[in-house]
């Protein structure tokens, strides 16, 4: 499932500027990097190495947003000779610059993952990497983690290994040129391969019973009158399709990783809590969405519109309480009782952002060692228990969440007073608090603080006043109802 993002226009930026400023204060998202880290940066440039295999020859093309610069992926597609495929993924090697104990590493510990805000993002690494040397912008030689895919017809995994090579992108493109290009059947073969390889991929998602679903971007515009308007923005397929690409190679890091006997797997375990799973029923019913007895989540959320704002409300809040994803690592063969991600419907890890997330630099030296039959180095296993902690601190989530709690303040900051439907979604009753909760409303499709002169009870439904839509209120709370 793709990352959904807040985007804002340049006229909602200027009116919230201090607020987004007030957020990223609140998260202590650091504004720079320290001058320590910005010279070691510029002596890792200067010391990096290119691996001996040449990879160059493939004209492998990037697709990401225009303004993107931190690229860390490209492919190139093509069909085996008898009948499937191949798909060459090329993943930037951060390791190459970012080595174990230096200042590189031990801000990327401190920052853990890149932050988005709908203004300006908060790297993990310093840009003079990111966005140079490292990222696998068109003509320049880049090291990187070369994998290779081999599918049968029908879009199933037969063979994948990955090594070091050096490498060269040919094109950066992005995605609604893509898109184009494929629907008028103008794109170049390699590219054209995208959709039949992903819609292959999505259908062996679905017979295996994984969450099918690209949510979708949420954009902020400032109207004449000088109210805000939240409206969605659909994800073209050909974002779906490539989503596949990067989840195909997540699973296939995972199985290596589980045949060689160490690694770290992202996994999920599906919701048992009677009481939870009754609560996203109650959320479902309340929202007007028909979930027959008998349907998986998976049945359901696959067949949900996300461009649909009470479908999407229902896709984020309902896989956020059924689904816990947890880290687990292992070693010397101990693997864990349990290693599926519940989305995915298999094994899998992160391995395909490494300039974005932390983790993907250490699961793509696992995976490339277990695939040259070597030892994993000893700085991977060196930081391998503590990784599920360090990725615990992470503010990725929570920075998401918050921007759409301010945007969403903003959009109804001129409501203050009306009276609306909601759904009790969460209690702090656990808290010795059970009069105050989460209220959940049908529409708009938002969410907010409760406080009642009751006991709140989880499912029930309220109708809730707007007490406060304050986007520059510091803290939490920028949304406030009671019940009436």
């Amino acid at each position: 499932m793709r990352r959904p993002q807040m985007h804002m226009s340049r006229e909602a930026q200027d009116v919230l500027l201090k607020a987004l400023q007030q957020l990223r204060a609140e998260l202590k998202a650091p504004a720079e990097f320290p001058a320590h880290v910005l010279e070691a940066a510029e002596a890792a440039k200067a010391e990096v190495r290119l691996p001996e295999r040449d990879a160059t020859h493939l004209p492998l093309f990037t697709i990401d947003p225009p303004e993107s610069k931190d690229l860390d992926q490209a492919m190139f597609l093509e069909r085996r000779p008898g009948g499937g495929y191949r798909v060459h993924y090329a993943i930037t090697d951060v390791a190459a610059f970012v080595k174990a104990g230096s200042p590189l590493d031990a801000e990327a510990h401190d920052r853990i993952e890149t932050l988005y805000f709908p203004d300006l993002k908060v790297p993990l690494h310093p840009p003079s990497i990111s966005e140079g040397p490292a990222s696998l912008l068109p003509g320049q030689v880049v090291p990187a983690l070369l994998w290779q895919h081999d599918l049968d017809a029908a879009g199933n995994v037969t063979d994948s290994t990955v090594s070091r090579a050096k490498v060269r992108s040919k094109d950066k493109l992005n995605y609604a040129q893509v898109q184009q290009d494929i629907e008028a059947g103008t794109a170049e073969e390699p590219i054209a391969l995208l959709r039949e390889i992903g819609k292959l991929r999505e259908a062996v998602e679905a017979a295996r019973g994984g969450v099918a679903v690209n949510l979708p971007d949420q954009e902020v515009t400032l109207e004449e009158d000088g109210s805000f308007r939240l409206s969605y923005v659909a994800a073209l397929p050909v974002e779906g399709w490539n989503e596949q690409i990067s989840l195909m190679t997540g699973m296939a890091a995972a199985r290596i990783m589980l045949e060689s006997g160490t690694g770290i797997l992202r996994t999920q375990k599906e919701q048992t809590d009677p009481e939870v799973v009754r609560r996203v029923h109650a959320l479902a019913e309340h929202l007007g969405i028909d979930w027959r007895p008998g349907v998986s989540y998976a049945a359901l959320a696959n067949s949900l519109d996300p461009a649909d704002p009470k479908h999407m409300a229902f896709l984020s809040e309902a896989i956020a309480m059924l689904l816990k994803a947890e880290y687990a690592t292992f070693r010397d063969h101990h693997i864990p009782e349990h290693t599926v991600h519940a989305a995915i419907a298999a094994p899998y890890t992160y391995c395909t952002a490494p300039l974005r997330r932390l983790i993907d630099r250490y699961t793509g030296e696992l995976c490339v060692a277990a695939c040259a039959g070597q030892a994993p180095p000893n700085w991977v296993l060196d930081a391998l228990q503590c990784l599920p902690c360090d990725m615990a601190r992470g503010k990725g989530k929570v920075a998401d969440r918050r921007a759409v709690d301010l945007a969403e303040a903003a959009v109804l900051k001129d409501r203050v007073g009306e009276i609306f439907a909601g759904l009790v979604i969460n209690t702090d009753a656990e808290d010795d608090k059970p009069k105050e909760g989460t209220v959940h409303l049908a529409e708009p499709a938002v969410m907010g603080r409760l406080t009642s002169g009751a006991k709140l009870d989880l499912g029930a439904s309220v109708r809730a006043k707007l007490t406060r839509a304050d986007p520059f209120f510091s803290g939490r709370n920028k949304i406030l109802f009671t019940t009436v």
